[in-house]
Order: structure tokens, then C-alpha cells, then sequence
């Protein structure tokens, strides 16, 4: 009974320690040239808040423990100072930096991109507004070594070096967005540009803190939702902004208030528009409908091509009867989203709360059910047939879109809803030992419903429960965190696409990194073991989503007597659970070798188990004009059995060498990368074609609206390259920027994997002026005829682009104004790693207007 006592003692004199020695630190933050910097960042480790430096760039900020004291500004140097509650008067200088320097809120150890072991690109400020898209994909995809997957401008996904769905990790502030855009491509992702203060991109594995979805990198969405510093009075801003090309109106909004600690946020974004234009281009025939994975798809593409000649070439002297189009019809969005959130924030304990909405309805290009019709067996009404989807398509499909397809053809959209909790513990002990307990909680509650005909065709669901602690600490010259994280989704599908059952996924997981400086070398060690639990009851068996999928093609279900298949095989019901262990570590070093000059190395080895997808996939994608199996199914002649033997999980062992220079008038960052994956998981076709009637068949029976039939399989893969990004001030006026990537990914069999974008090489030109700025660039992307298999290859094509911007004030608000010019000759572009690539080009020529008052 004593010992417990004096454990328990012991632990709330560490948690509740008395503070009476804090005291007042103040000090000021000068440039090199001794002039004062405003709304510089003044952390001290432990604590979630931070205070800013005032207009003379000075601050005061409470101590009561030895601590370091961490000041930071964007495109700054950091610098760290130790400091005691007994500490004088401090002054420091930040150096400028001379590439983007921005703290890293997905590093949990308050690094900027330029401190870190591994490679990190951040977009934030203006620059993130200016050139804020509806989806993370098209934000993003001019960063080094980012692309996006492009179902179209409204539901585009980022591609981390040639890696992206269940392989990169879509996070807002730390936790998953948990909606379903990691199943396919045509599933847009829920995170919105504009809300955002800096989006980050770790890029390569960042499985320590974010699990095995993050193999391939993480995109993290950082907001100010749930705000950790302390709002004095009211603030805010709102923008309006017009997209010439689609038509498209974007409002955003922003108002913060706070009083005594206690804060209140609120920001919402509503965006409307139609289809989007393009140069005028040839569209596929009938032969051509699976998109690349049809042999005679090639042949036919190899004679037509790319090129926006070739009604010249195979017009009237072949009688050529291609049809061309100069719009992507099916392609408008119309989406309503806010999030509120309140805390608490005092010199220890910061505590808050968020919720926020999304109501988003767009278009899915290349996914009509034109030849897939359900017919009247499709029971719509157990599926939420309401009449407000039916008025809502109608408006869409009659006004915008139906010109493009015509009467015998039916638009389809998806209908995205999505509640998110979000909560924010965080105490600062500054103990000797433990500086902050931090916790992080969220729930998420996901819908996604195709409607066709005016009814829910598919739905897809997915509740998400998830827990993060984090333990921040210093252990003699050691800092680091300890953490343990928690994963509970429920995904579910139901309807014509269902090809993926209902699946749980569990993760239960512990982590450690720490770091320690060695003179010029900080160094990195980190380990994570998670337990990975995917369980499923579902029926098996030849056809596992029949009731749905023979009536995509027309067939009654009576037309299938003749073949027996029910008779002779019934279904079985099975429940099925992957539990396994994985786990990843890493080691690397950032060496300042000279003031200004680093270099980073970073070796990193991942383990993942397949998701629902990659495992239990049984069913036709109408998205992707495929038949889709797992890597748990097995064909036997024209059997599908269920039989999950030796299913071994995707490991990487990533290696990172990062070169940079970040002082004076010249910087760049330029990141060698060799990622060797075994067991890769990865989609082959093979060989069979699939049929609502005849079911799955080898290809040389022959049948009209047969699709082709992908399996997930596994082989050993290499993927390597390297991205680079340079700078050079000119002078106060004038930069100019070249930046870069180059992605080699094949199997040890020697062929290439599938979509992996084209290599690309960019400049740009700024020039500022008092409160002008404007900015030419061109960005080339190469022809990718490293081509998998059934691939065809996409020709190169160079999109320029221009930005302007003027601030201003009025009635004491001040403004921006801006002008952006996308593809300004108009240029046709292909996207390589799209799987409707002939169907949906890159935008025409785009004027977007906006302007964005600050208050």
C-alpha cells in the first residue's frame, strides 16, 4: 500500500509540479540587417501555443522550466535557444533563407522542411490560395515529384513518386480524412485547398507516425479548426473568385474571435460550376471503352494518336468517322463545406473542439451507364431513392451536360457527405523529463452515393474512429516523442459497384522517435509496431456481386438457366480476418557541413498489409471499365474460387539523400530516392473477360460489352529517381526558379509498373514590384513510353501559365486582387497516369479571377 502511494505521488508531482519559479521572458527578433521581423513564431518547446512577435518584432512569453525556446518565420532559418526562467533579455536573428523555409506540423518534432531527414514540400500563404483547386491532386501536382491520378479536375488524387491510393496517406491536421478516395480513382477526396493554412507532402515512407497507408508519403492539410494560440479581438478574411473555362464561382470565408484564452473559428467554402473545356480532341470509338486495357485499344491509338492533326490526316480521304469533342461532359462539382471549432488555450493546457460538414455533389467523367444499363431488377428504393437526387441530377444532366452525351445516355454523379469531429488535448508539464502530453481524437462519419436515373445506383460508407498520443519528452540530450495510435474504420458498399465487400480495419499501434545533435549532425532514430487487423463476412463463390452486376450489362437474371452456375455452385458465406504485425524503422542524419549547406540521408524500411481493394475485390468497376479481383481470389478454368493463401505483406526499404543550400541569393534543394519493394501489389490483366451472362471466360470468347479481368498480384518492384527545385534572386525585384522530377518504376521482371506519371521539367519568372507581383512559368511534361502492359503511350506537351496580383486596402480592409492565366496557347495534355486519359484531356485555356480581403 505505501509503494503504490509513492508511485502515485511520484506521477502527479511530474504532472502537477508547482510552476512558481515561471517568469516573464522577453526579448526581440532582428533580420541580418538588424531590422525588426513581425509575425515571427516564438514556440517553446512543450507547449501546443505559440506567441508572435509585434510590429518592432518584439515578444514576451511565459518560462517556468529549463526549455528551448524555437523561432521560426516562413522563408527564416530557424533558431533555437536554450532558456531558463532566469533568462535575460534574449535577442535573435533569423537569416533569410533562400529557399521556402516553413515549420513542418507532420514532423511532430517543430522542424522546418529544410531541418528534416527526409524530403518535405509545404504550399502555403497566398500562394496556396492563388492556385487552390477543388482537390488535392490538381494543387498540388506541379510540386517535384508530385502528380495526381485525374478522373477529371473535381475528384484528381495526389501521386507521391509514382505511389498513391492505399499507398499515401490523406491526413487533416495529424488524422486520416477517412473517405473512400484511397478505393478508386473516381472517389475525390474531402479535403478542401482554401480552408488550409499549408498543405504539406512528406514525401516517401512517413510510416512511423502515420502507419502502413503512409508507405508512399503523406499528404497532410494543416487548419486552424481547433486554434492553439490565443485570439485577441476579432479576425478574419473572405474570398470570391471566377474560373473562366468551367464557369466555375468559388466563395470562401474566414472569421476567428477570441477573449481571455478562449477562441472561436469558423470557416466554410461553397464552389459551383459546369463542365470543363478543352482543346479540341478525338474521342475513343466502341472498341475502345476499357481505356488502355484493351490490345486493339493500342493498335487503334498508335494510327489516331494524340495528335490534334489527325482528322487532316484520316479525314475525308479515309471516310475516318471519329467523332472529336471539346468539352468533358459529366465534369461539373457543386459543393458546400464549413467547419467550426472553439478551444481553450492557457499557458499549460490547451484543450478544443471541431466539427465540421461536407456536401459535395460532381460529375463522374466516363462513367455513364450508357452500356450498363440496371434496368428494373435494381431495386432503387432500398437504396434511398429520394426525389431531392433525382431534381438535383436532372438540373445537372438536362442544364449542363446532357448536350454531350444525348438522350439515350445517362450522366452519372456522386453525392459526398461527411461529418467530422475533431479534439485537441494538449498539457505542457515541463518537467525535468516530460515536456507535453498531447492527444488528438477524431470521428468521421462518410457517404458517397453514385445516383443514376435519379436513384442511388452505389453507396459507399466509411465510419472512422482514430486516437493519437504523443509524449513528448527529453532524455538527456535526447528529444523525441513516444506515441501510441489508434485505427477503427467501417468501410461499406453496396449496389451496382460494390466490387469491395464491408471490411473493418483495426490498427492498434507504439512508436518512438528521437533525435540528438552530434556537433553539425542531428541525428534520427525511429521505430513503429502496429498491429493491422481486416475482417469481412461476405458471400463467395463464381460472381460474388451477380445481383447487381449481371443487370450492368442488360441481362435478365433468367437468362442464366442455360449456364448452371448458381445450380452448381452456391454461394458461400465466409468470414474472413487478416490479422498480422507490421513494422517499419529508420535511421537518418541531417549534416550542416558548412552555414547554409546540408545534407540529409534517410533510410527507412515499411511494412503494409493489402486493404479491402488489393484483397477482396470481386466485382465490375464500371469506373475503370474493369472487372476487379483480389489477391485472395484464384481462377481455375472459368472458376473464381476465394482461397487467401501466402497473402505476404508489401515491404519497403527506401533510401534518401537529400543535397541543400539555403543561404545567400542562390538555394536549392535537389533529393536522390531508390525505394526496393518487395512483394508490390499491383493490378495484371489476366487474360479472361467478364460478361453479366457468361461470367468470367478466357479472351477468345468473344462477347459484346465484355470487359477485361484485373487481379491484384504481388512481385518485387524498384522504383528510383529524384526531384530537384533551384532559386536564384536575381535581385529585390526579380527570381527565377527551375524545378524538376525523374521516376523510373518497374518490376524485377523488367516490365513497368502501370500510370506512372511522365517525368517533368519547369520555370518560372517572378517579378515584384511595391504591392505588384506577377509570374510567367512553363512547366514540360516529357512523353512517357515506359509503358506497362496494354498501355499506350502519351505524347509530351508544355503548359505555360501566368499569375498577376496587386494588394490594396479600402475603407482600412486590406485586399488582393489576382489574375491567373492556366495554359495560356491552350494546349492539348494527356495525363499518363489517369486511367480515362483518351476521355478526359487536361482544361483549356482558363482565366481565374479573384479577389481576398484580410480584416
Amino acid at each position: 500500500m505505501f509503494k503504490q502511494s509513492l508511485i502515485t505521488f511520484a506521477i502527479t508531482s511530474a504532472i502537477f509540479s508547482s510552476h512558481a519559479s515561471a517568469a516573464q521572458l522577453k526579448g526581440k527578433v532582428l533580420d541580418t540587417n538588424n531590422q525588426p521581423v513581425p509575425n515571427a513564431t516564438v514556440h517553446l518547446h512543450g507547449k501546443s501555443q505559440s506567441v508572435k512577435t509585434d510590429i518592432n518584432g518584439q515578444f514576451s512569453i511565459n518560462v517556468d522550466q529549463d526549455s528551448q525556446l524555437h523561432v521560426s518565420k516562413d522563408n527564416f532559418i530557424n533558431e533555437r535557444i536554450d532558456v531558463s526562467p532566469d533568462s535575460p533579455y534574449v535577442t535573435v536573428k533569423l537569416a533569410p533563407s533562400s529557399v521556402e523555409s516553413v515549420v513542418v506540423y507532420a514532423s511532430a518534432l517543430h522542424k522546418s522542411n529544410i531541418e528534416m531527414a527526409s524530403p518535405v514540400a509545404v504550399l502555403g500563404g497566398d500562394e496556396l490560395k492563388n492556385s487552390a483547386k477543388p482537390t488535392l491532386g490538381e494543387t498540388l501536382k506541379q510540386l517535384p515529384g508530385i502528380n495526381a491520378s485525374y478522373f477529371g479536375p473535381v475528384s484528381s488524387s495526389p501521386i507521391i513518386r509514382g505511389l498513391d491510393g492505399p499507398r499515401v496517406k490523406i491526413t487533416q491536421n495529424g488524422l486520416d480524412s477517412s473517405d473512400a478516395s484511397r478505393v478508386g480513382p473516381d472517389h475525390a477526396n474531402t479535403n478542401d485547398s482554401l480552408a488550409a493554412q499549408q498543405i504539406e507532402v512528406l514525401r516517401g515512407p512517413a510510416t512511423l507516425l502515420y502507419g502502413s497507408g503512409a508507405i508512399g508519403g503523406v499528404v497532410n492539410v494543416v487548419d486552424n479548426r481547433i486554434p492553439t494560440d490565443v485570439i485577441e479581438g476579432v479576425q478574419g478574411a473572405a474570398e470570391f473568385s471566377h474560373d473562366t473555362n468551367s464557369n466555375t464561382n468559388t466563395v470562401a470565408a474566414l472569421f476567428e474571435a477570441g477573449n481571455n484564452g478562449f477562441n472561436f473559428h469558423f470557416d466554410g467554402v461553397t464552389r459551383k460550376g459546369g463542365d470543363y473545356e478543352t482543346p479540341r480532341f478525338a474521342l475513343p470509338g466502341e472498341d475502345h471503352e476499357d481505356h488502355d486495357h484493351d490490345e486493339a485499344h493500342h493498335d487503334e491509338h498508335e494510327e489516331h494518336g494524340h495528335d490534334e492533326h489527325a482528322e487532316e490526316e484520316h479525314g475525308e480521304e479515309s471516310h475516318d468517322e471519329t467523332e472529336y469533342a471539346e468539352r468533358v461532359a459529366n465534369t461539373f462539382i457543386d459543393s458546400e463545406q464549413f467547419n467550426i471549432g472553439t478551444s481553450f488555450v492557457g499557458d499549460h493546457l490547451t484543450v478544443g473542439l471541431s466539427y465540421g460538414r461536407i456536401e459535395t455533389d460532381y460529375g463522374i467523367p466516363a462513367h455513364s451507364h450508357e452500356h450498363h444499363d440496371h434496368g428494373d431488377e435494381h431495386d432503387h428504393d432500398d437504396h434511398d431513392h429520394d426525389e431531392h437526387a433525382h431534381d438535383d441530377h436532372d438540373e445537372h444532366s438536362e442544364d449542363e451536360h446532357d448536350h454531350a452525351h444525348g438522350a439515350e445516355e445517362e450522366s452519372v454523379f456522386a453525392r459526398v457527405k461527411q461529418d467530422r469531429w475533431q479534439a485537441l488535448f494538449n498539457y505542457a508539464l515541463h518537467n525535468n523529463w516530460i515536456e507535453s502530453i498531447q492527444v488528438r481524437a477524431g470521428f468521421t462519419d462518410y457517404e458517397h452515393a453514385e445516383i443514376e436515373h435519379g436513384a442511388v445506383g452505389t453507396r459507399f460508407s466509411n465510419e472512422t474512429t482514430e486516437l493519437r498520443t504523443n509524449i513528448e519528452h527529453r532524455l538527456g540530450q535526447w528529444h523525441g516523442i513516444i506515441g501510441y495510435h489508434f485505427s477503427d474504420s467501417d468501410y461499406a458498399a453496396e449496389g451496382a459497384e460494390a466490387f469491395t465487400p464491408a471490411t473493418n480495419t483495426k490498427t492498434h499501434a507504439l512508436y518512438v522517435l528521437e533525435e540528438r545533435r552530434f556537433g553539425d549532425v542531428t541525428l534520427e532514430l525511429g521505430a513503429r509496431v502496429e498491429d493491422f487487423a481486416l475482417s469481412s463476412n461476405f458471400t463467395s463463390g463464381h460472381g460474388d456481386h451477380d445481383e447487381h452486376d449481371h443487370d450492368d450489362h442488360g441481362h435478365d437474371e433468367h437468362d442464366h438457366e442455360h449456364e448452371g452456375h448458381d445450380d452448381e455452385h452456391m454461394a458461400e458465406v465466409i468470414d474472413y480476418t487478416l490479422d498480422t504485425t507490421n513494422f517499419s524503422a529508420s535511421i537518418g542524419a541531417v549534416y550542416d557541413y558548412t552555414e547554409g549547406h546540408n545534407v540529409a540521408v534517410n533510410l527507412s524500411r515499411s511494412e503494409r498489409a493489402p486493404l479491402t481493394a488489393e484483397l477482396l475485390s470481386n466485382g465490375l468497376h464500371i469506373a475503370t471499365s474493369t472487372y476487379e479481383l483480389g489477391l485472395g481470389y484464384h481462377i481455375e478454368g472459368d472458376e473464381v474460387h476465394f482461397e487467401p493463401e501466402n497473402i505476404e505483406q508489401e515491404r519497403s526499404t527506401n533510401l534518401d539523400i537529400s543535397f541543400r543550400r539555403f543561404i545567400g541569393d542562390f538555394g536549392y534543394t535537389v533529393n536522390f530516392f531508390y525505394n526496393d519493394v518487395s512483394n508490390y501489389y499491383y493490378q495484371r490483366n489476366t487474360g479472361y473477360m467478364y460478361t453479366g451472362e457468361h461470367g468470367v471466360e478466357l479472351a477468345d470468347h468473344h462477347h459484346d460489352g465484355a470487359l477485361p479481368v484485373y487481379q491484384f498480384e504481388s512481385a518485387d518492384a524498384e522504383l528510383y529517381g529524384f526531384e530537384f527545385d533551384a532559386h536564384y534572386q536575381i535581385d529585390a525585384r526579380n527570381r527565377i526558379k527551375v524545378f524538376g522530377d525523374h521516376l523510373r518504376a518497374e518490376l524485377d521482371s523488367g516490365e513497368y509498373l502501370p500510370r506512372i506519371p511522365a517525368n517533368k521539367l519547369g520555370t518560372s519568372y517572378r517579378f515584384e514590384l511595391e504591392d505588384f507581383a506577377a509570374e510567367l512559368s512553363a512547366i514540360h511534361y516529357m512523353t512517357q513510353d515506359k509503358l506497362a502492359q496494354s498501355e499506350t503511350k502519351t505524347d509530351s506537351y508544355t503548359l505555360l501559365n501566368a499569375s498577376f496580383s496587386y494588394d490594396f486596402s479600402v475603407s482600412g480592409v486590406d485586399l488582393v486582387g489576382y489574375v491567373n492565366v492556366d495554359n495560356i496557347t491552350d494546349e492539348l495534355g494527356f495525363v499518363h497516369s489517369s486511367f480515362i486519359k483518351e476521355l478526359a484531356p487536361l482544361p483549356g485555356r482558363n482565366f481565374k479571377l479573384g479577389v481576398r480581403g484580410y480584416f
